[in-house]
């Protein structure tokens, strides 16, 4: 499946210690349960109202962000505010009782047609609702560019930020994609990029580790 994400040190600057007091202990499977997200809001540019989805994997380990409307663009046909697009995702997950969950890794993936001297961004962060955000993750392409893209970031284990056990905090996602005509013709050319399911399998996966919470 396809997935997307932060850096180790993002997420490391994300969270810190401040869920140290509950941390759980033991590694397991993924819960048997099945876990359950919803869409609490969603707002950005590259988001309009119906055009996000979200799909958790049958076995517990992933959960797929999907887009329909996530383009930014320059040149033609673009309008001046069309070089950036974002979205915030604030997401309600629901864990089987007992376990926790950290994001361990995530691949972004899309399309770019980027003219010579044209480049694009695809930046990504996520934070636990009541903490503070993290440094956004970033990669890069550069012009003449005309294939689908996908970025990947880990998380290694020692590095993972768990969300509280006990308690429900809301998660949030934040991407953005950025064009950049740089010496590149924009009177006379457009470069893009997308985030999207225009063919039916471009998205977002964001894969999951857990954790058994202490018993109290």
């Amino acid at each position: 499946m396809p997935a997307g994400l932060v850096t180790a040190g993002a997420i490391t600057a994300l969270f810190a210690s401040a869920f140290a007091t509950q941390q759980p202990s033991v590694i397991t499977n993924p819960p048997p349960d099945k876990i359950v997200i919803e869409i609490a809001t969603v707002n950005g540019s590259g988001c309009p109202a119906g055009t996000a989805a979200i799909a958790v994997s049958p076995d517990n380990t992933a959960f797929t962000v999907t887009y329909s409307d996530y383009l930014a663009q320059v040149g033609v046909g673009s309008k001046p505010t069309d070089f950036r697009k974002n979205c915030q995702l604030n997401l309600i997950v629901h864990v089987p009782q007992g376990f926790t969950y950290a994001i361990a890794s995530a691949d972004y993936r899309g399309y770019a047609k980027l003219e010579p001297g044209a480049s694009g961004t695809e930046k990504a962060s996520y934070y636990f609702q009541g903490s503070s955000q993290t440094t956004p993750s970033s990669h890069s392409f550069r012009g003449p560019y005309g294939d689908n893209w996908q970025a990947t970031d880990s998380v290694p284990v020692g590095a993972l930020v768990w969300a509280p056990c006990g308690e429900r905090r809301n998660f949030n996602i934040n991407t953005e994609l950025r064009v950049n005509g740089g010496t590149s013709d924009t009177t006379k050319t457009n470069s893009f990029m997308t985030m999207d399911s225009t063919d039916g399998s471009i998205n977002t996966i964001y894969h999951l580790a857990w954790k058994e919470c202490p018993r109290r």
